[in-house]
């Protein structure tokens, strides 16, 4: 890998501690003109498969240079420190082995090249072994934005030998799909692992289903075209379909969290005549004379 001024970072350090701050701070005295774009750092504690959705979700839109990811709830043990080359030089990605890499890696075509990050002159001297984005995963990534070739941070590896990411896939049972979801935004909408083609078949009004209780959803192209309240499938800005609410939460509305189970189904001819499933607002105003 040639020289990249730019890194891109993700952990689950949040904000509130000095985590993120310090291992900036490494990055940029040893890399002094070294860009760092801050992926997200709220990633949810010691959440693996998060963070690797997270990660591969912005893999292809991320710059060329190194991609530093840090989730790691076994720091200290015997999991490896990595480095995967990708794009055959283009990119680097540096953090431990544990499955987190993993669907970024597989996103963008799969790793050229990995090694072990083992190098005691590419790394800190650790008071302590707990905080491997400080002392190794920082410093990998800053020597390599100086020029410093993959291998000379530690032994080749056959990248077949990387822990793999454990993604669910959505499955198709009794004509409808069974699907989970895989992430919640901000704005509560949940996105699931099913491919928009998968719902084709179904027309534009389905039957979703969460813990036994059925509902009418609407297909449509933008938050916008759902009517008030109405539940609407869209096809989200990575590809995939997500359950929504205009400009409310539809997590919150229908009991939905990362790992939720939900059904798909054909909107069959049982469900004619009965109205779209929507979630009405309710204002509380307060009686007269009530405190």
């Amino acid at each position: 890998m040639t020289g990249s001024p730019t890194i891109s970072f993700l952990s689950d350090y949040g904000t509130a501690d000095e985590f993120v701050g310090v291992v900036k701070s490494v990055i940029r005295q040893l890399a002094p003109d070294a860009v760092v774009i801050d992926v997200s750092h709220e990633v949810p504690r010691y959440d693996v498969r998060a963070g690797g959705l997270t990660l591969a979700r912005a893999a292809q839109y991320l710059a060329p240079g190194v991609v530093l990811a840090v989730v790691d709830p076994g720091v200290g043990t015997d999991r490896r420190p990595v480095a995967i080359e990708v794009g055959d030089g283009e990119s680097v990605l540096v953090g431990p082995d544990n499955g987190l890499l993993a669907p970024a890696v597989a996103m963008v075509g799969g790793a050229t090249r990995a090694v072990v990050l083992t190098s005691e002159e590419h790394r800190l001297q650790a008071p302590g072994p707990t905080f491997d984005g400080r002392d190794v995963f920082g410093p990998a990534a800053a020597h390599l934005c100086n020029g410093v070739p993959l291998e000379a941070l530690g032994p080749e590896i056959d990248p077949i030998t990387l822990r793999p990411g454990i993604l669910p896939l959505s499955r198709e049972e009794d004509g409808g799909i069974s699907a989970e979801v895989l992430w919640v935004d901000r704005f509560g909408n949940a996105q699931l692992n099913v491919d928009p083609a998968e719902l084709d078949p179904f027309g534009e009004r389905v039957r979703i289903v969460i813990d036994g209780s059925a509902r009418s959803a609407r297909r449509v192209r933008a938050f916008a075209d759902a009517g008030p309240g109405e539940i609407a499938l869209i096809v989200d800005s990575y590809g995939l379909v997500t359950i929504v609410l205009d400009r409310r939460s539809a997590a919150e509305e229908l009991g939905l969290d990362a790992g939720s189970g939900v059904r798909v189904e054909p909107f069959d001819d049982e469900d004619d005549g009965r109205p779209a499933s929507v979630v009405s607002p309710v204002t509380l105003t307060a009686r007269k004379g009530a405190p």
